[in-house]
């Protein structure tokens, strides 16, 4: 039944950004903002929350006051012992890294989704830094 929730929301979500990446495929990388849009980022951010949410732990961990809070150290909350004892804090770089590939940066972590658009990773990040 989790399962079922998981890829059900998770293939929600692939759809919202995917649609989203395609509407700005005509920008090139350098043209991408390094300042993101913390409005279109909590639009984007509703594909989040298949997995996510900002004040309750659910299939992921909650997302309000993320920013220079060292990954998995959310007292209850499971992590994954790989991001436990990554030594990761979260700031604009270390989750641009995380949304482009997880597992990537931390080999073994839960988090299998990526964002491969950049500027949506900017704006997802700016609306996720405003949540204090």
């Amino acid at each position: 039944m989790k399962l079922d929730r998981l890829v059900t929301k998770s293939l929600a979500l692939y759809a919202l950004l995917t649609a989203t990446a395609f509407a700005g495929a005509t920008l090139t990388e350098a043209a991408v903002s390094a300042n993101g849009d913390a409005e279109r980022g909590k639009t984007l951010y509703q594909g989040c929350l298949g997995c996510h949410s900002i004040d309750e732990n659910d299939l992921g961990p909650r997302h309000r006051g993320v920013f220079g809070r060292h990954a998995g150290s959310i007292e209850d909350y499971a992590y994954s012992m790989a991001l436990k004892n990554s030594g990761l804090i979260w700031n604009e770089a270390t989750l641009d890294q995380w949304l482009t590939n997880p597992s990537g940066l931390v080999p073994g972590t839960k988090m299998f989704f990526k964002v491969d658009d950049a500027q949506s990773r900017a704006d997802i990040i700016a609306y996720l830094k405003q949540l204090k």
